[in-house]
């Protein structure tokens, strides 16, 4: 399985999707790919926001290792799944992908049984209790993803 995470600027959502769905897919021993990237390049090789990677360390989540970089049109050739963190993302991903595959797409509160709200919001300009918020949601976003998508019929 191939998974992509997408935000704006692949600074603080998508990263942080990243490093929890790679520490959840090697704790249950997956061989699966997980990147991520953003809408555009505005923040190309930098590492994600420090309140991103302070909070999801205090989780015992590793971003240190990842770069930013915006998504390319391959990436649909590279990915099973491109996921979205709001429905902007969503709508930029359905607008770039090559031929049906914007049937790859999806947003990441679409893999969570009843969640509260269907976008992940930007905790960018806000205050550090936003990241913390935000995490919440990617945690719950990807244990679905994984659980629906670990399934025999996946």
């Amino acid at each position: 399985m191939r998974i992509l995470f997408v935000c704006t600027g692949n600074i603080c959502r998508s990263p942080t999707a990243d490093g929890v769905a790679r520490a959840r897919v090697e704790a249950l021993g997956l061989d699966w790919q997980i990147d991520s990237a953003g809408t555009g390049d505005w923040h190309a090789g930098e590492s994600p926001d420090e309140r991103a990677t302070e909070t999801a360390a205090r989780r015992g989540y590793d971003l240190s290792p990842l770069r930013a970089r915006a998504v390319e049109r391959s990436d649909f050739d590279r990915f099973d799944h491109l996921i979205a963190m709001d429905a902007s993302h969503e709508r930029f991903l359905r607008r770039l992908a090559p031929g049906r595959a914007g049937g790859q797409v999806s947003r990441l509160m679409d893999w969570v049984e009843t969640p509260a709200e269907r976008d992940v919001p930007d905790p960018y300009y806000g205050h550090d209790d936003g990241f913390e918020r935000v995490l919440d949601q990617i945690e719950a976003g990807v244990d679905g993803l994984i659980a629906r998508l670990s399934q025999p019929s996946g």
